[in-house]
């Protein structure tokens, strides 16, 4: 989901789940970055969607250490920035940008197949 730039990642995440086209009756654990950490957060997810908030925070601040489910959502932000349209925010309808995030992420469903 893409937002304006005045709502925060967690109001956003909210947002998304509680979209009423958002039906995922499988879903078992939402894996969030460390911005995402709280009992609020976590509450309402499990609300909406009844799946758990797991948080893959980094080991220690100023050091690399690849921790892998960290590099599920960092690789598809590495997939996201090949396309030269979505490197730059600069469009200026979100539907716009909605559009590129998912031509660019089913050119690289269409690569891989």
């Amino acid at each position: 989901m893409v937002t304006t730039a005045n709502v925060t990642d967690r109001n956003g995440a909210v947002l998304m789940f509680s979209q009423p086209d958002v039906s995922l009756p499988g879903l078992l654990k939402v894996l969030c970055d460390g911005g995402y950490t709280g009992d609020d957060f976590a509450v309402k997810i499990k609300a909406l969607t009844g799946a758990e908030v797991e948080i893959a925070k980094r080991s220690e601040l100023h050091k690399f250490a690849v921790i892998p489910k960290r590099w599920v959502v960092e690789r598809t932000f590495g997939w996201l920035d090949k396309c030269r349209r979505l490197w730059k925010n600069c469009e200026r309808l979100i539907a716009t940008t909605i559009n590129m995030v998912k031509l660019a992420l089913l050119s690289v469903l269409l690569k891989r197949f």
